[in-house]
Parts: structure tokens; C-alpha cells; sequence
């Protein structure tokens, strides 16, 4: 028996559970703004109306917390997250310094080559106009540029920080549906790599400056409309 055989005897392949199904049913609606912004589910309205238990909906909005889109809250239980502009304004303080901090220095040549393979990353699914996906690729490029400060705690720093900006920016960039045109994403980004290449930190570190700050102000004045 081969070695990776080994590491998967016993294992099984399920198909995709109720709970998964009323996950993903629930997560198109809080995106695509049909459940708002601080929204409570509940859980025993949920199972009747879809005529399933109860338990099967608590899973469900389990796994809607893990991914970030909920949070429960003491007399309210589940609730749909509901970003403030302080939030946005202390989450992209800290990025800003953060991925500034990352190109303001001359970075070795294969610290580069993986912040352009992100870039590729980013446009290979922009034709797919599916938020999450472009979401996701869009801040692994932006961990990329932190990575090249080669500091395994701030790494991880900026993991934990980007699962709420992951959240938030589908939750808001959503409703302006940025998405549907996504080259405009991707161009953003090669103008940052296009930075790094021309050798000049100043100039980087203020294309990502520029980038971050606009990028904030973007989704305050979407989280403003209310």
C-alpha cells in the first residue's frame, strides 16, 4: 500500500448535506442583500418554513459563522453581520500600514514572483464575475504583498484581519456590484505590480497607499447609503 493510500484508507466522500444546501441558500441571500445587514436568523422560523428540524438549521448557521457572515450576539442569537464605519475605518488603518510597510523597501526577486502570481491568480477567475471567488484571490494577492515582509506573525496577523475584510467586502462591494466588472479589479492590481517593477519603493508605497485608502473610502460611502 502506498504511503498517501494510507493517509486516506477509511475515508469517505459525502454529497453535500441539508445543512450545507440552507448554508449556501442562506449565504446568496445575506450577499446579495436580500437578508440585511443585522439581520437576526431564526433558527425555528428558518426549519419551518423550509420544513426541515431545527438542528439541521442550527449546522447551517453554524457553518454561515465560520464563514464569517453571521455572529451571535447575548438576547439576539444568530444575527447577519453589520459592518460601521469605525470598523471599516480601524481594519483599513491596519492594512494600509501593513501593506505599505511591505513595498517601501527594495523586496528579493521571488518575494515579487508571488505577489505576480497572485496577480494571475486574481485574473484568471475575474472572468467568472463570482464575488467570493474574486474576493478571495483579490486579498490572497493583498497577503502576498504583506508576505514580503517575511515575518511570520504579521503574516498571521494579516490572515485574521483579512477574515473580516473578506466578509465586509462582499457583504458592501456586492451591493455596487462591483463584480460584473471585475477587469477593473484586476487593472487596480496590475498597477501595483506594474509599481514594484519599476524599482522605485516611494512610488509603490504610495500606489498601494492610494489603493487602500481609495478602496476604503469606496465601501464607507456604500456602507453610508444604509
Amino acid at each position: 500500500m502506498r504511503v498517501d493510500e494510507g493517509l486516506t484508507a477509511g475515508m469517505t466522500v459525502r454529497r453535500t448535506t441539508t445543512a450545507q444546501q440552507v448554508a449556501d441558500g442562506l449565504a446568496e441571500r445575506i450577499l446579495d442583500g436580500r437578508i440585511s445587514p443585522g439581520a437576526r436568523l431564526r433558527e425555528s422560523a428558518i426549519a419551518t418554513d423550509l420544513g426541515i428540524s431545527r438542528p439541521t438549521v442550527r449546522e447551517a448557521v453554524r457553518a454561515l459563522e465560520l464563514r464569517g457572515l453571521v455572529r451571535y450576539e447575548i438576547n439576539r442569537g444568530a444575527v447577519v453581520i453589520s459592518p460601521t464605519p469605525e470598523e471599516l475605518a480601524s481594519l483599513y488603518a491596519a492594512r494600509a500600514e501593513l501593506e505599505v510597510a511591505a513595498v517601501a523597501s527594495p523586496r528579493p526577486p521571488e518575494a515579487l514572483a508571488r505577489v505576480r502570481a497572485a496577480l494571475e491568480d486574481l485574473r484568471e477567475v475575474a472572468a467568472t464575475h463570482d464575488p467570493e471567488l474574486i474576493v478571495e484571490r483579490d486579498l490572497a494577492f493583498h497577503a502576498a504583498l504583506v508576505g514580503m515582509l517575511g515575518v511570520r506573525r504579521l503574516d498571521d496577523f494579516y490572515a485574521q484581519l483579512t477574515q473580516e475584510l473578506r466578509v465586509y467586502l462582499l457583504v458592501l462591494s456586492v451591493s455596487d456590484r462591483e463584480y460584473e466588472h471585475s477587469d477593473a479589479v484586476v487593472a487596480e492590481h496590475a498597477e501595483i505590480v506594474d509599481a514594484l517593477d519599476s524599482g522605485d519603493p516611494a512610488h509603490a508605497a504610495a500606489v498601494v497607499r492610494h489603493h487602500v485608502e481609495a478602496n476604503a473610502a469606496r465601501l464607507t460611502e456604500i456602507l453610508s447609503r444604509g
